[in-house]
Formats: structure tokens, sequence, C-alpha cells
């Protein structure tokens, strides 16, 4: 994920050395959020994977369940992305798939992130009737191709990278470094694809948001005692909530990106640093998002409040 979106020219003189004064508290920022985020997304695994008892009643708990899925697995891919900092062997095994295992479920997060707004919105503007998008078979056609797109993206990603690999060094380089010039082509393209899958969702939440809130005005102007309104103004915050979170954890990246891809060599230190921050927050999502499933989920909440007993 730190490298996924650095650019790889082929025109490029001499790139300054990786700065690695900061390493050891990156590394230990990250050992933070694994051992925090790790056994709390574990237990929220084990509240929607192991009650098999309980079928899947809405599309939205399809989309929670996926989320879910994807921040534990971000949180066992953060041991490789941490050893990256101790060898060249481990940061070459970053460099060819942990970093675009990390691309996964990253990039997976903010999908259903937009996924579970999105039906927020439709529960909102449809509230007596069921969307076609709603319904739990929908739910499951469109996770299911989600995570196929994406395997098949981060496959063929790993298979270039592997394929591209320049012999290894001793000296731990970036990781658009260690590749020949045949790896930047469609390296490029799935960068440009994904920022514009995440600006999509971006513009798709701030959407949704501001059309709840704007019902949510009109409604108590019109019957602001009403069980309609206090529901819908529920929803406000959960999607409130949401937002924040989604622009929190994957905002400071994407905005980082455009200027990282034009100055990969002249960027400096301070910005290789910046970038490596702002990963980091992307990776908090995984600490973060236990909120959205304690706004969105009534029996997530009451088995939350027995747990803390």
């Amino acid at each position: 994920m730190s490298d996924f979106n650095q650019s790889s020219a082929t025109n490029v003189t001499i790139c300054p050395e990786v700065d690695s004064s900061a390493d050891l508290f990156f590394m230990v920022v990250q050992g933070l959020v694994f051992l925090v985020g790790l056994p709390l997304n574990g237990f929220i695994v084990s509240f929607y994977f192991c009650r098999a008892q309980e079928r899947t009643s809405s599309s939205i708990k399809v989309y929670l369940r996926n989320l879910v899925a994807a921040d534990f697995l971000c949180c066992l891919c953060l041991p490789i992305r941490m050893a990256k900092y101790a060898s060249s062997t481990l940061h070459s095994l970053h460099c060819n798939a942990g970093r675009f295992l990390l691309f996964l479920n990253i990039y997976a997060s903010i999908l259903f992130m937009g996924y579970i707004a999105a039906n927020r919105y439709l529960k909102v503007v449809q509230p007596l009737g069921t969307h076609i998008l709603q319904t739990v078979r929908a739910a499951h056609i469109i996770s299911t191709a989600t995570w196929v797109f994406l395997l098949a993206v981060v496959g063929i990603s790993t298979i270039l990278s592997f394929h591209t690999q320049k012999p290894s060094t001793s000296v731990l380089e970036r990781c658009d470094e260690s590749h020949n010039g045949q790896f930047s082509l469609p390296f490029r393209i799935i960068k440009i694809c994904a920022t514009a899958m995440f600006l999509s969702v971006l513009v798709s939440l701030v959407f949704f948001y501001y059309s709840i809130s704007r019902r949510v005005s009109l409604v108590q102007q019109r019957q602001p005692a009403s069980s309609s309104c206090t529901k819908l103004a529920k929803t406000r915050r959960n999607m409130l909530a949401l937002v924040s979170v989604f622009c929190f954890c994957f905002v400071p990246y994407h905005l980082f990106c455009l200027p990282k891809v034009f100055l990969w060599c002249s960027s400096g230190h301070f910005l290789d640093n910046v970038m490596e921050v702002t990963i980091i927050m992307s990776i908090l999502n995984v600490c973060l998002d236990p909120l959205i499933y304690f706004l969105l989920c009534k029996k997530f909440r009451a088995q939350f409040r027995l747990f803390g007993k």
C-alpha cells in the first residue's frame, strides 16, 4: 500500500536514497494498530461469522460482514508491512506481494463503505419499499463481484511485479525502483483506476449525506416530533459517522497521490514521510470501522455491551 501509488519512471536519473530515520516510529505505530485492530476485529468476525444459526436477513448485514472481512485481512497484512523495514529480503516480499494485499483490503473497505452508504440512502428515499439493490441476493452478487475484481487486479499486479523485478541488492530501495520499465504503464493504469474509484465513492458519500440531511430538515419543519423525523435524524447521524471515518482515513492519502506521482524523485524525504503517515491513517480504518458496526447493527451493540460487562 505504501508504494502502489509511487510512479515508476524509466527516464529518471539518480533518485535520493530512502530515508530510514523514521522507520522505528512507523513500525511502532503500525504495531500498535495491529495489537488493537486484530483482537477487536477478531471479536467482530466471531460475531458476524460464527453465529451460523442466524441467517443473513438484510443486505446491510451482508455489506457489514464483507467490511469486517476486509478489515480483518488488512490486520493480517500489517506484519508483512512492518517487516519491510528489517531487511532487503522482507522489503522485497512487501514490494512484490504485501503492498498489493494491503491494496486489496483497503480498496475493498472503500467500496463496501460506499455500498453501505448507498443502502442507507435507498432506505431513506424508499422507506416503504425495497429497491432491487437492497435485496440480500443483490448484496451477495455485488460483494462477490467486488472481491473477484479486486483479486484479479491484485493477482495481475503481483505477477507483473515478480516478472519485472530487478536483481536484489542489499540496499533498501523504493518498491518501484526495484522493477524495470515494463512495470510502469500497467501500474500507472491501475493507479488511475483506483483513484477514480475512490473519487466516485467519495462523491457518492457526500451526495448521500447531503440528500439525507436535506430530507431531515424538511421533515423537522413539517413534523418536528414525529417518529419518522427521529429515524431520519438517526440515519443522518450514522451517515455522518461513516463519512467522517471515510474522509479521515482515505482522503489524506489520496490527496498526496498526485503530487507523489509527479514528484517521485524530487519529492525528498519529507514528502516520503508524509505519505507514510497518510498510509497509516488509511490503515487506521481497521480500528475506526467498529464504530460503524456499533451504530448500524442493534444485535452487535447488544453483544458488545454484554462483552463489556
